[in-house]
């Protein structure tokens, strides 16, 4: 299975979360770099941060669940409180 590159975060906190949220969709992902980050995070901006990979079939599905959770977001946010 060929794994290609969805998004990068600076810190693992971030990249699972979105990656627990891709995984509730069942598309199969993985964390690159992640212990290197973590363990040292000066080196993040020259390896690229934490890479949230995805195989290249599902890279669109993924992107679609994301925007989809940003949009709820967007949505919540503008409730007046």
């Amino acid at each position: 299975m060929n794994f290609v590159l969805l998004c990068s975060y600076n810190n693992y906190i971030d990249a699972h979360i979105t990656m627990g949220r891709l995984e509730q969709e069942n598309i199969r992902c993985h964390l690159q770099d992640e212990y290197t980050v973590t363990i040292d995070p000066f080196l993040s901006n020259a390896i690229g941060g934490i890479k949230l990979m995805v195989p290249a079939i599902q890279v669109e599905r993924a992107l679609q669940i994301l925007r989809g959770e940003d949009k709820q977001t967007e949505d919540l946010s503008a409730i007046p409180s």
